[in-house]
C-alpha cells in the first residue's frame, strides 16, 4: 500500500485515514492540532484494539505517536506495518 491509496475523511480542520493491519490499526491524521499538521505534514498513531500502543520499528520507546511525516515517510511506515504485523492492509475504517 502507498500513500496515494489512503482514503482520507474530514477530521476537525483536516483529514484522517484509518488502515487495518491484522490486530493493529494505523491512524494517519493532519490537522492544526496534530504534530506537523500546520505545515501540511502527517502524524500517525497505532492502536491494538481500543488501546493506543507503541510499536518498535514504527514509534519510539515510550511514545505512541510519530509526527512531522511527509508522504514518503508514510510510505515507509505503511511498508513497515505490513512487515511487522505480517498482514497486508485489509480494509479502511471510515469515520461516522
Amino acid at each position: 500500500m502507498k500513500f496515494e491509496e489512503l482514503k482520507f475523511e474530514k477530521l476537525y480542520d483536516g483529514v484522517q485515514a484509518k488502515i487495518e493491519f491484522g490486530q493493529y490499526e494505523l491512524s494517519v491524521v493532519s490537522h492544526s492540532y496534530s504534530y506537523g499538521g500546520k505545515k501540511g505534514m502527517y502524524e500517525i498513531a497505532i492502536f491494538d484494539g481500543d488501546n493506543q500502543t507503541e510499536l518498535p520499528g514504527i514509534t519510539r520507546e515510550g511514545d505512541t505517536v510519530q509526527g512531522f511525516l511527509c508522504e514518503d515517510g508514510l510510505d515507509v511506515i505503511l511498508k513497515k506495518m505490513t512487515t511487522i504485523s505480517g498482514s497486508d492492509a485489509v480494509s479502511y475504517t471510515h469515520l461516522t
